[in-house]
């Protein structure tokens, strides 16, 4: 998990980055990038901070930050992209508020949904590299993604990346979730959850996990670059309770060596 997030602090501390609404293109792409931390109260809920329009939401770049600017919240909660697009869009929070200790902005909540529910960008210009990952902690995923993913009706694939994202340098493992309109209310969230609490270790030299849900329909284009750029891929038939593994480690695999030849037989008459 991310201690700090160091790339997003240092947008927010530049001498020209001002304390009205933003919606930066580098703001929103560090914060997508590293996460934020958010306030909860002692049952566990968000805390949200009172604003003249409506409720803001708080992100911190760090637990540090937050219980010295906030100290009346019982903890903090790391919340990748995918846990701010849960709340954001369950809640009525018209804003979001992040800060660092030297420094804040304001995000509208609309215009960062609009940048969650695009993931990242594909296109020229795009601020994530993604390519195929062989790193252990990516199999690992892998294999437990495979493992559970019948158990969520309506995700339909699942792609695990290398992420270098351009604005800030920072690698991490990224996990995109193509999940149709018929899937139970955070299906991928819960998914994710239990994968990364019950069955996946993040060992202290590996990169953090993000993860981003697409819709497989408004962003029939996202799908099929994902498809080009032959990441590991899981697909998951749940009619017929299958998962498709897609890899280039099966395409890169030596060949089974032939089987040893069978002894003869050799009889004698008495």
């Amino acid at each position: 998990m991310t201690t700090v997030n160091t790339a997003l602090a240092e947008i927010l501390e530049r001498p020209d980055q001002g304390t009205a609404d933003s919606g930066d293109g580098p703001l929103i792409a560090a914060l997508l990038d590293g996460g934020v931390f958010v306030p909860v109260d002692a049952k566990g809920s968000v805390v949200f901070l009172a604003e003249d329009e409506g409720p803001g939401l708080p992100g911190y770049v760090s637990a540090e930050c937050l219980a010295e600017d906030l100290p009346e919240a019982a903890g903090a909660v790391h919340c990748d992209a995918m846990r701010l697009h849960d709340i954001l869009r369950q809640t009525k929070a018209v804003k979001m508020i992040v800060s660092s200790p030297a420094g804040w902005a304001k995000i509208p909540s609309d215009m960062l949904l609009d940048a969650l529910r695009q993931g990242t960008r594909l296109t020229e210009g795009r601020s994530v590299m993604l390519g195929w990952s062989t790193r252990p902690l990516a199999l690992a995923l892998r294999d437990a993604l495979r493992a559970r993913l019948l158990d969520f009706p309506g995700i339909e694939t699942v792609w695990i990346a290398d992420a270098c994202w351009e604005h800030s340098g920072v690698e991490q493992l990224l996990v995109h979730l193509a999940v149709g309109a018929d899937a139970p209310p955070e299906a991928a969230s819960r998914l994710m959850e239990a994968v990364m609490s019950e069955d996946v270790t993040v060992g202290d030299g590996d990169p953090a996990v993000a993860s981003i849900v697409l819709d497989p329909v408004a962003q029939a284009d996202q799908v099929r670059h994902l498809d080009s750029l032959g990441l590991d891929t899981l697909r998951a038939d749940h009619a017929r309770r299958r998962v498709e593994v897609v890899s280039r480690e099966f395409d890169a695999a030596p060949p089974a060596p032939a089987p040893e030849p069978r002894p003869r037989r050799w009889w004698r008459r008495p």
